[in-house]
């Protein structure tokens, strides 16, 4: 065998290495996950309850959930669609650990109901688990995308940080 196979060799097998350790720093789990709906135009801010999300992809290396924005999307359009409240922005948070999101949720709640600096308050309802669910977002082969696209949003952030020089 020559050094010409032995190099090719050696590049397919770390191709394949790094190829094989990226799928597996994204991988399906349980979380706890709830939401928060509010908008600039009011004074109202939803709450879900929290709630148990069998399959949710979760990229390990970076701790992000994967199809945030999927899960963001069910929300607001449950709030437009049932509650004729559109065009809300809305997050979801999500903990590994039901006691974690328990108090994030907490401090969340205890922050928006708390009066604003003019003494208003907000108007914070909350929605059942009953009215409204999250459904797992199907991430398959997207995982490894979105992984790979947050990658490409850093190098373009760090390469506009440079003036485009490298």
């Amino acid at each position: 065998m020559n050094y010409k196979h032995i190099l090719t060799l050696l590049l397919a097998l770390i191709v394949s290495t790094a190829a094989g350790a990226r799928a597996k720093s994204s991988q399906m789990q349980k979380i706890y996950m709830f939401g928060m709906a509010a908008s600039f135009t009011d004074t109202i801010v939803h709450f879900t309850q929290i709630q148990e999300v069998e399959d949710a992809w979760i990229d390990k290396k970076k701790n992000f959930l994967l199809g945030r924005q999927e899960y963001s999307y069910q929300l607001r359009d449950y709030l437009a669609s049932q509650l004729a409240m559109p065009q809300r922005t809305c997050i979801v948070i999500y903990e590994e650990k039901l006691k974690k999101a328990e108090k994030r949720r907490a401090k969340l709640i205890e922050l928006y109901n708390s009066p604003t600096k003019n003494g208003k308050r907000n108007d914070v309802r909350y929605i059942k688990t009953e009215d409204f669910r999250f459904h797992g977002v199907d991430m398959g082969n997207a995982a490894e995308e979105e992984t790979q696209n947050q990658e490409g949003q850093k190098d373009k952030k760090k390469q506009s940080r440079k003036g485009g020089k490298e």
